[in-house]
């Protein structure tokens, strides 16, 4: 019986670990998450995919890309966010909620106009509206984020994200099959009316959430609100030790997977996969891994703690990749096409639970808002702009090279976590330590 008493204990702390989920406020999150990624495909593949419908030429569809920029720069207006009270609404919801539902508002409305106007015929109507969506979008995303910090404590940032990636993909995969499905039994104006529709989830959310209590009080002159709502929250960040290497490791400790990412169906074509066929095991495999990976970070962070969590995902993402150099010498086989998709998406969003929560784990009650708009903004700007180079990568070494490659890319972010995991232990006092990290 004794040698049965560790396999116990430890069943137990796994399961210690997967109670975090239980909490009430997980499921706010994650219908929180579902709200964030409601909109998102509107400014992408469903206008794209709405404007080849009407014959729109390719040109004006390419340029239509840039509605989305609002995301790339939403650090720009977050301390509004985080610091500026919207009037009778601030003191019935609070700071973050009342936000959320001006955010969510907005984006219906701007998704009404949507519907309403002709790509073929007044694109300039369908860029300002898709532009309004964007841009209230990317403004929700920003409460959003915040509230999730502010109202989970430390050892709960894990299951918070990943119960939040999970809304945000339930979103994307019920927007994504009502528009390539309902447009053959309704005209696209129904369709997208109906796409609205779904702002409601976050609506209700809203007054059924709890405001978290961080909110700052607005300062009262103009100079002193720019120094606390502008400087500030960039001030506090760059006090960390080690600010520099945070933000590289933020650029580096998923940059492979970036990288391949950027020419994953480029590859799939080149391998001989029709379109159907990647679809089916993207759209099934895929997503199924993603959600299971998501899961599993989220008790492997409560249970680990974060620097682990991120070493072990960061490890097993990398290694991951190089099973798509296997499919590159297979060739087009299904078979080990879906064994690559879904590890690689499991072991990739294992990897993006551990990230957010550190990320998350940076921020300061009261501006955390502006400070992870500055790092998620920042970082997928430079890692989009670092993974440009793919395509030569790709034509002058070749397919099983290049994935090579993109795992070895893995090496110096999981050398600056190491660092950073040293330095954050030292810095810790012992009692303040988790068990396990």
């Amino acid at each position: 019986m004794s040698a049965q008493q560790p396999a116990l204990s430890t069943w137990a702390r796994w399961r210690k670990a997967a109670e975090v989920y239980h909490d009430r406020k997980q499921l706010i999150i994650l219908l929180m998450g579902f709200s964030s990624g409601m909109p998102f495909l509107l400014t992408g593949s469903v206008l794209s995919y709405w404007m080849i419908k009407l014959d729109v030429d390719l040109t004006t569809i390419g340029v239509f890309g840039l509605v989305g920029i609002p995301y790339a720069f939403k650090f720009a207006w977050a301390p509004l966010v985080d610091r500026m009270p919207l009037p009778l609404l601030d003191g019935w919801l609070g700071r973050r909620r009342s936000w959320m539902l001006v955010t969510q508002f907005g984006i219906l409305l701007s998704t009404l106009l949507l519907a309403f106007s002709n790509p073929s015929a007044a694109s300039w109507l369908t860029a300002v509206a898709a532009v309004g969506v964007a841009f209230f979008s990317a403004t929700q995303d920003i409460a959003i984020d915040a509230y999730r910090i502010e109202i989970l404590h430390d050892d709960e940032q894990g299951a918070g994200s990943a119960t939040t990636q999970l809304g945000y993909r339930i979103a994307l995969w019920i927007v994504d099959a009502m528009a390539l499905l309902l447009p053959s039994f309704l005209p696209w104006p129904a369709v997208l009316c109906l796409i609205a529709a779904l702002v409601l989830v976050g609506v209700v959310t809203t007054f059924l959430a709890e405001e978290p209590t961080s909110a700052l009080p607005v300062p009262s002159s103009a100079e002193g609100w720019f120094k606390e709502a502008a400087i500030r929250p960039f001030a506090e960040f760059v006090a960390y030790r080690g600010w520099v290497v945070i933000l590289l490791f933020a650029l580096l400790y998923k940059y492979g997977d970036a990288l391949g990412g950027s020419m994953a169906r480029p590859f799939y074509v080149q391998m001989g996969f029709s379109g159907p066929e990647i679809f089916g095991v993207t759209k099934t495999f895929g997503v199924v891994s993603t959600i299971l990976g998501g899961l599993v970070g989220g008790v492997l962070v409560a249970r680990y703690g974060i620097f682990k969590s991120l070493f072990v995902a960061g490890i097993l993402q990398a290694v991951t990749n190089l099973l798509f150099s296997w499919q590159a010498e297979a060739g087009h086989d299904i078979v080990v096409l879906t064994f690559a998709i879904t590890a690689d998406n499991f072991t990739g969003a294992l990897g993006g639970v551990a990230f957010v929560a550190y990320l998350s784990s940076l921020c300061t009650a009261g501006m955390a808002g502006t400070q992870y708009a500055l790092l998620t903004s920042l970082m997928a700007f430079g890692r989009t702009a670092l993974s440009a180079g793919g395509g030569w990568l790709a034509a002058h070494t070749g397919w099983t090279v290049f994935w090579i490659i993109t795992t070895l890319l893995a090496i110096p972010g999981l050398l600056l976590l190491l660092w950073l995991w040293r330095v954050t232990e030292k810095e810790t006092p012992p009692s303040e330590q988790k068990e396990g990290q």
